[in-house]
């Protein structure tokens, strides 16, 4: 059995190799008198300034009914925009998402699926930008490694339209 189990390894290298990438992204609740749920953009940016979308919370719908007014605002998360924002088509099919309200939200990404299939051994930085309606912006950004040979715990704290994002790459 165990002979089995060791010519499995030797013949998928790249499966036992593979490392996951989870994010942790909390949008804390805050006391306003006008309370509109974030845009949020979530990216990787390498030194030599690709970019590679992970997430991107954005109005979908209005009242139940597809709407494109939404996308007239993801130009207020300006780094995002700049980075790669402007030269998308949105929406981007499993990227885009709708807006969320207060809590803590989880993505998971793996490696040699889209869209980490392209991400090649370097420095990262994973970028985390929240935009609100009548409120602030802040963004949020974590250095990494990519890939990692143990499994890394990395986090950030934003001051007021992010509260603690969380990073964990980790080796299977």
């Amino acid at each position: 059995m165990l002979k089995k189990y060791l010519i499995g390894l030797m013949l998928f290298p790249t499966l036992t190799m593979a490392s996951d990438i989870d994010i942790k992204i909390e949008l804390p609740t805050l006391n306003v008198a006008e309370y509109h749920n974030p845009y949020v953009a979530v990216w990787l940016q390498a030194p030599d300034k690709k970019i590679q979308n992970l997430s991107v919370w954005y109005q979908l719908e209005s009242r139940g009914q597809k709407s494109e007014k939404g996308e007239e605002w993801l130009k207020d998360m300006r780094q995002w925009w700049r980075a790669i924002g402007r030269s998308s088509d949105m929406p981007i099919d499993g990227v885009s998402g709708a807006t969320r309200k207060p809590g803590v939200y989880e993505l998971h990404f793996t490696q040699g699926q889209t869209p980490l299939d392209k991400l090649s051994k370097g420095e990262y930085v994973l970028m985390i930008e929240a935009a609100r309606e009548v409120g602030g912006r802040e963004v949020v950004k974590i250095p990494f490694s990519w890939p990692v040979k143990e499994k890394t715990e990395l986090s950030a704290k934003g001051k007021k339209e992010l509260g603690e994002v969380r990073l964990s790459i980790g080796t299977n």
